[in-house]
């Protein structure tokens, strides 16, 4: 089965031509925390904005933590200044209603629209937007409406905020998570009327790509 991450605006792979200072929102998750290893690896300046600093247990010279919640834009809007890429690999746990995704990227995109930070590489879903129904049928007759309305649908509103700002953007779309290492194999650019697709993809590969 082939690992699967789609994006909206172009998207192609990219050398690393010079070091760049990354914000990274969301990095204690799997994907986050990838971003951040990696990103440390290619030579690059960055800064997790956590809640938590003592979940960043990597020491590096080119590692700054900043702390603060999402839903706080003060915090957010000093941490944006002075970035040249901001990255946005948020997730929630709560599957009650909730907008914590929507108003934490409408936040992002106000700080960096405020400060002049230009390049945003935001996570979604697949299944959201234009790819709904890519998943497959466990997802989409069991597992989203059942448990995972509320997060899909605050996603969709996520990436309107996105394609709304004045940014450039891209929105990234892994299919389903499963552990494994980077492999940089893996499939971007599809189209999304296409419904074979039924990939999973690894926090490491999805890291991979958003970086590139």
């Amino acid at each position: 089965m082939d690992n699967a991450v789609e994006e909206d605006q172009s998207g192609h792979e990219a050398k690393v031509e010079r070091v760049m200072k990354l914000l990274v929102f969301g990095a204690t998750g799997g994907t986050g925390r990838e971003i951040v290893a990696q990103a440390l690896d290619q030579g690059h300046a960055v800064t997790p904005f956590v809640r938590n600093p003592a979940a960043i247990t990597t020491r590096h010279e080119r590692l700054k933590l900043a702390q603060g919640d999402v839903l706080d834009y003060p915090l957010g809007e000093a941490a944006v200044q002075g970035q040249d890429v901001v990255l946005s690999a948020l997730g929630v746990r709560k599957l009650r209603k909730n907008t914590i995704l929507s108003d934490g990227t409408k936040n992002i995109i106000r700080a960096m629209e405020q400060h002049g930070v230009k390049r945003f590489v935001c996570e979604s879903s697949l299944g959201v937007g234009d790819s709904k129904g890519q998943l497959g049928w466990v997802f989409n007759v069991f597992l989203i409406p059942l448990l995972l309305r509320y997060v899909f649908r605050d996603k969709e509103v996520q990436e309107q905020y996105v394609k709304q700002g004045k940014l450039g953007w891209i929105i990234v779309r892994p299919g389903a998570f499963i552990d494994g290492p980077r492999t940089g194999v893996y499939r971007i650019g599809f189209s999304t009327t296409d419904r074979t697709i039924r990939g999973k993809v690894s926090g490491a590969d999805v890291a991979d790509f958003m970086l590139k």
